[in-house]
């Protein structure tokens, strides 16, 4: 069974050349890579993939720029197996990671969105985790080894804060196509995704082993949004409709708590800082207006 590799794409070229050979470099050579160049201002990039001469990519180039929430949105059209995967254009798959993701749906076919074992690199490719990663494990559900989750306590469990690695995760075809990426959220789109699957039934495996690099730069687009402030008004109002949606469900615990929306809310305040030493008024403004609603 032929794994579906989606590539959104904008952003760093020798980045994004790392992240193809990393899937290209795959023991289970059974893949299919679907570039979707989202108009990156580089004339050389076709031609690269051209020069890789493996009939296992795709490359597709948008003729207008579509952001990111779009150019998700429009690789999802490209999906012809069962398992997808929506690949970080600056991320490393390690070499197991399709064998690790066949294995798991395998072995869990009722499981819809599998979550490896991730390691946190920087821009240069070394390992560390900062405040961000810290708190995920600590948020992360406790366990070793495998763990299929679903309902009201993987929901609670992530609105309290998402501990997820989006890039890294698996997904069932049927399950990622039926929902896709909600229109208007460009920061939080991966964790509607989710929610979208868990509250309708679906859940989440977990495991342990070590199959991924996640890489986490001061240059990301996320980065620059959160100490702008940007990224949270966002948040809030993804926290909100949740709140709403799982209340409808009669999920009470886990819509209390997308309603308080902590770890946003501190994640915001720590922030702060870092807004004022730099002088960013905007960034000020709007980082304390989370903090406080």
């Amino acid at each position: 069974m032929t794994i579906d590799v989606l590539f959104p794409f904008y952003g760093d070229v020798a980045l994004m050349k790392a992240a193809v050979r990393s899937v290209l470099g795959q023991y289970d050579r059974d893949l299919r890579l679907v570039v979707v160049d989202d108009g990156y201002p580089d004339d050389s990039i076709p031609g690269w993939f051209e020069s890789l001469g493996d009939d296992r990519v795709e490359y597709h180039r948008n003729e207008h720029n579509l952001g990111a929430n779009g150019n998700y949105r429009k690789a999802l059209t490209y999906v012809k197996n069962d398992l997808v995967v929506v690949m970080g254009a600056d991320d490393i798959m390690l070499p197991n990671y399709t064998e690790w993701l066949r294995q798991a749906a395998a072995a869990h076919p009722k499981a819809d969105i599998f979550q490896p074992g991730v390691v946190v690199i920087d821009e240069n490719g070394a390992a560390g985790n900062g405040l961000t990663d810290s708190i995920k494990a600590v948020l992360r559900p406790r366990g070793h080894g495998v763990r299929v989750l679903s309902g009201e306590r993987i929901a609670t469990s992530l609105l309290r804060g998402d501990w997820l690695y989006f890039p890294s995760l698996g997904w069932r075809a049927e399950a990622i196509l039926s929902n896709s990426f909600r229109e208007g959220y460009d920061v939080v789109q991966d964790l509607m995704l989710v929610m979208d699957i868990i509250m309708k039934g679906g859940s989440l495996l977990l495991d342990d082993a070590l199959a991924f690099c996640y890489r986490r730069h001061s240059g990301s687009d996320s980065s620059v949004r959160a100490v702008a402030g940007s990224r949270f008004a966002e948040e809030r109002r993804a926290f909100l409709v949740l709140a709403d949606e799982t209340q409808k469900l009669g999920w009470n615990h886990a819509a209390r708590v997308a309603r308080l929306h902590l770890s946003s809310r501190l994640h915001a305040a720590s922030l702060a800082p870092k807004a004022l030493l730099t002088g960013n008024r905007e960034g000020i403004r709007n980082l304390s207006s989370h903090v406080i609603h």
